[in-house]
């Protein structure tokens, strides 16, 4: 069994680690690792043994300070705003998401080596923002894109405890930059998630770190 000092060790160096939410959540394991660490070869794993979407979970504090809207502020001009109780595993809240960008420097942006430099560069911005520094966050990137950035909840896990705030209390908690690069995993004969436990005989298999989204939550209470 695997603790959570193991998961930080592991999300500091730049390792994979996974992170399972909560039995009556969405029951869904991700492959988390900070963004700045991200290379070609990470995305390659998290699309071929992942399957889901490939996001972005950002700080809530360099969110505001870079001008990343949740993506329901900006839809409600469509009249596609979520409305109470639309998300069947989180019905008190809203969704994460944000912008989907790809860096001023990528390509078609959705090539394995685009999407590691956009979120390297992510990362590079949350850091900057967060000390003050730092361009205009539209001056290096555009939208629409190919990463979908994930906004967490202003009070983290005291707010929504969905993957995007755990991923980015684990950062917190390591002292790391706040930018986790998340992908579900899914399973090739079914198409749904991954089940915990099939989750967990693949980290023993490839050597990873497995968690569930309750050690994160103990961690993070006992800190405070």
């Amino acid at each position: 069994m695997h603790t959570i000092d193991d998961a930080l060790r592991a999300l500091a160096t730049g390792e994979f680690i996974l992170l399972y939410d909560f039995d009556d959540r969405e029951q869904e394991t991700d492959f988390a690792i900070r963004a700045d660490a991200v290379t070609p070869a990470h995305i390659r794993r998290m699309r071929k043994d992942g399957g889901g979407l490939i996001c972005t979970a950002v700080h809530p504090e360099a969110a505001k300070r870079l001008g990343l809207p949740f993506a329901h502020e900006l839809l409600r001009a469509c009249s596609l705003v979520e409305k109470d109780g639309d998300i069947p595993y989180d019905p008190e809240n809203h969704s994460s998401f944000s912008l989907w960008v790809n860096h001023r420097q990528t390509f078609t942006g959705i090539t394995d080596r685009d999407r590691s430099l956009t979120i390297n560069a992510i990362a590079e911005a949350v850091k900057g923002s967060l000390n003050g520094v730092g361009d205009s966050f539209g001056d290096r990137f555009r939208t629409p894109g190919h990463v979908a950035l994930l906004r967490a909840a202003d009070r983290l896990l005291d707010e929504r405890r969905g993957q995007t705030e755990l991923s980015i209390a684990l950062a917190e908690l390591a002292g790391i930059t706040p930018a986790v690069t998340i992908c579900e995993m899914l399973d090739d004969e079914t198409g749904c998630a991954l089940s915990k436990e099939d989750a967990m005989r693949y980290a023993r298999r490839y050597g990873l770190v497995f968690i569930e989204g309750s050690d994160v939550v103990d961690r993070w209470r006992s800190r405070q």
